[in-house]
């Protein structure tokens, strides 16, 4: 650790909290209720310097990269740009976010920001930061914030993905409402990572070449019948029917997105070729030449994952084959990822888990006959396509506001983008393409004169 000017000075224990920005700004923050008794504001004083403590003994660890915090016109240094570039900033608002990191580690954290306690010039490069040096993050940690993790797992149980509680998640992030997702993304309407053809492409342009992919991997035929879970909003689905012919059946069981995909369905003139439907991935029957899921599996579970998988083989003919596109975790965090709860799975999608690839490789291998054929990581193409939703996203906070959400919702969702924009720069989590299919395919045996779309991509 190195200091540059002097050390923050401790707050002072027998004044209230200070009064945290208010107005419409993103930095604006809830008033708490004043904490009036001398010895209880000697407690919360104490809680802030041990948690002073603690937060300085962990960042004394960067190894990689610099963070600065300040506090009333004064900072604090931590780490060097020796070894990396990166630099971090916070701004602390209130004394309230070394509470909240006590007795809730890093979610406490994350929640002292939704609220406006803390601020950064960039939030991207201080996430960069800290998962650069993910062995800091390891010890931000007290008996509180595990006492508190009990109750955040709990919660999280209840949260299971069961057929009642996948539709009630669902519901939770989905059906936000079609006007809020078409603000930040493409025309589209995709909702998961783009793969970008070249470094001048637009989001757009990347959304429909990894639709496009999805298609090719899977050598998609006009007599194909095709069942994707998980419909998103039907960009799949328009873009297989329309270019290559083959029937689709979607399935979703989000109803903004059912009533959306179906929309679109219609007036691409597709109602003979693609079928929608509002039905758990568990309750569909029937058999398909090829199945195609993007980014669904991370709302499964682990405890249900065998069993998403076996309906996946038990939906496949014979000689059929699978493409599933999912955000994984490396096995190594995957061991223990169900020890904390963290941000994104409290707030953005209840019941998430992402799986490592290990953990979807072992669990096709138990339950179905299905075999891996290909895979490929593009991390870095999601990172790029988060950057662009976030612009979008506050390019157009106005209307983000005129559609009744508070300003700690839009906190919120910075804070997700970024977090997530950054752990796919670091590589902490990655994004595969995985191709599978059934011991009697022949796909692998087609000549390539039979592979292309019927009609040109503009």
């Amino acid at each position: 650790m190195s200091s540059q000017s002097p050390r923050l000075s401790p707050f002072a224990c027998d004044r209230a909290p200070a009064a945290l920005p208010t107005g419409n700004s993103p930095t604006a923050a809830r008033q708490a209720p004043a904490v009036t008794s001398h010895s209880e504001r000697r407690w919360l004083c104490l809680m802030e310097r041990f948690s002073r403590r603690m937060l300085r003994s962990s960042l004394s660890g960067l190894q990689f990269g610099q963070l600065v915090m300040e506090h009333d016109q004064t900072s604090e240094r931590f780490g060097d740009l020796s070894r990396c570039a990166l630099s971090g900033h916070v701004r602390l608002n209130s004394p309230r976010f070394y509470r909240r990191l006590l007795s809730d580690g890093l979610l406490g954290a994350a929640e002292s920001y939704l609220e406006g306690e803390w601020v950064s010039d960039e939030l991207t490069d201080l996430f960069r930061v800290l998962l650069r040096n993910e062995h800091v993050l390891a010890t931000v940690s007290s008996p509180l914030t595990r006492l508190s993790q009990l109750r955040h797992r709990w919660q999280h149980f209840r949260n299971r993905n069961s057929k009642s509680g996948s539709r009630r998640n669902i519901q939770e992030h989905y059906d936000l409402g079609n006007d809020f997702f078409r603000l930040f993304l493409d025309p589209t309407m995709l909702y998961s990572s783009a793969i970008f053809p070249s470094d001048q492409s637009s989001l757009e342009e990347g959304s429909i070449e990894k639709i496009d992919r999805v298609c090719r991997m899977l050598k998609l035929q006009p007599d194909d019948d095709v069942i994707e879970i998980g419909s998103g909003w039907g960009a799949f689905a328009v873009h297989a029917a329309t270019h290559y012919g083959c029937r689709i059946t979607t399935t979703t069981i989000s109803d903004e997105q059912f009533r959306l995909t179906t929309e679109r369905v219609e007036q691409a003139g597709l109602g003979e070729r693609v079928t929608v439907l509002k039905r758990d991935y568990r309750d569909l029957d029937g058999q398909y030449d090829k199945l195609v899921s993007i980014e669904m599996i991370e709302a499964v579970g682990r405890k249900y994952l065998p069993g998403y998988f076996r309906k996946c083989g038990e939906l496949l003919k014979d000689d059929g084959a699978m493409m599933i596109q999912a955000i994984t975790l490396p096995e190594q965090r995957y061991a223990g990822y169900e020890d904390s709860v963290d941000f994104i799975q409290k707030y953005i999608f209840p019941g998430g888990c992402l799986p490592s690839l290990a953990a979807i490789q072992d669990s096709i291998a138990r339950v179905t006959d299905l075999r891996m054929v290909e895979t490929e990581d593009f991390g870095p193409h999601y990172a790029r396509t988060l950057r662009e939703w976030r612009q979008r996203f506050h390019d157009r906070l106005d209307e983000v506001y005129a559609l009744g959400y508070p300003e700690r919702f839009v906190r919120m969702w910075d804070y997700y983008l970024c977090y997530c924009e950054a752990a796919f720069d670091e590589h902490y989590t990655g994004v595969v393409q995985v191709l599978f299919d059934k011991p009697q395919c022949r796909r692998r045996k087609m000549d390539a004169g039979g592979t292309g779309p019927l009609t040109e991509r503009a």
